[in-house]
């Protein structure tokens, strides 16, 4: 077995995804204890088509990179990408491979395990190290607990949740080497035939500096266009909570919770969300909580650094007048 980490880097249009950087930054703190008594290593695996930037995560920790360049990783499915990746961990025997808790990396982690036959967790929140042992942390029961885990089997394949660690920053690592990999062929792989994307000037939920959730408290799917009008003034995202989805007055791309998008904004205002767990797990991390809600007792303002007393209805349409004004003012 190898002594080092291995993390698979996702890409969009031949750059490097968000989930990419923080993984790697995760990954490269924990090689920095040490993954046993003779240090630890960090590699990456770059599964794309037309990457021209792989050399420059070696200023990010990464100390060798192979990089998987093929037209039919534009698009990469997991049953694609899955036996050039298993070809690449059976040769190199690294102790661990970390991935984004993604649609890809949801489902290449289990493909991973099922074939080398060792532990997976999945939907990782945080990691330690414990006498040369890695320890993971995972939420359970709707994250209304956590639990701790130690492999007793590597490699140890792991997923990690989307804005649950910091993205990796340059330490001043010379260049990493890197390997061009030979795609290894799937069979009955599926075939990606089309990606769509929000629509035009849609801000994402996971790269968003500010988000703005309605919950059941909006009332309707029409006054959602409360939320669209104070994110629009404040150049945020659009989020919903699993009651209005379920309901279908949002789509299932605006989702934040435990079974949504776990988001980590510098400002999170929520307006008519009563603060459910299953809510709080995908948004407690963020920097700043506003709450609106006209029922004092609601479990949102036990996170919230800010809280307004008041019917969500008519409280947006008097802050999205203020925040105009401010804007105005420069």
């Amino acid at each position: 077995m190898s002594n080092h980490i291995l993390v698979v880097a996702e890409t969009s249009d031949g750059r490097f995804t968000s989930i990419t950087y923080q993984v790697l930054g995760e990954v490269a703190r924990l090689a920095g204890l040490s993954l046993s008594k003779g240090g630890g290593a960090v590699e990456v695996v770059v599964l794309g088509s037309g990457v021209h930037t792989a050399a420059d995560l070696g200023a990010l920790g990464a100390s060798k990179i192979y990089v998987a360049d093929d037209p039919s990783f534009a698009k990469p499915d997991a049953a694609l990408v899955a036996p050039t990746v298993l070809a690449l961990i059976k040769r190199t025997q690294p102790e661990a491979v970390f991935m984004g808790a993604t649609a890809l990396g949801m489902g290449l982690a289990p493909r991973l395990a099922t074939h080398l036959q060792c532990a997976l967790t999945s939907d990782c929140t945080a990691f330690a190290m414990e006498d040369g042992q890695i320890r993971v942390t995972r939420p359970v029961y709707g994250g209304r607990a956590v639990a701790v885990y130690q492999p007793k089997k590597l490699p140890l394949i792991a997923t990690l949740r989307q804005n649950a660690f910091a993205p990796a920053a340059a330490n001043g690592a010379m260049a990493a080497s890197v390997e061009a990999l030979t795609v290894v062929p799937a069979q009955n792989a599926v075939k990606v035939v089309e990606t769509t994307k929000s629509a035009v000037g849609k801000i994402g939920l996971n790269e968003a500096n500010i988000v703005v959730t309605g919950g059941r408290g909006m009332q309707g799917p029409d006054n959602f266009a409360l939320v669209e009008e104070l994110a629009s003034v404040l150049g945020a995202a659009t989020g919903a909570t699993r009651a209005v989805v379920d309901a279908g007055w949002r789509p299932y791309g605006e989702q934040v919770g435990q079974t949504g998008k776990t988001v980590s904004p510098s400002l999170y205002v929520a307006a008519g969300v009563s603060g459910a767990m299953q809510h709080l797990v995908g948004m407690k991390t963020s920097k700043v909580i506003v709450a609106i809600n006209k029922d004092p007792e609601a479990p949102i303002f036990k996170v919230a650094d800010y809280g307004i007393v008041g019917d969500a209805l008519k409280v947006l349409p008097a802050l999205t007048a203020e925040m105009k004004k401010l804007k105005e003012q420069g």
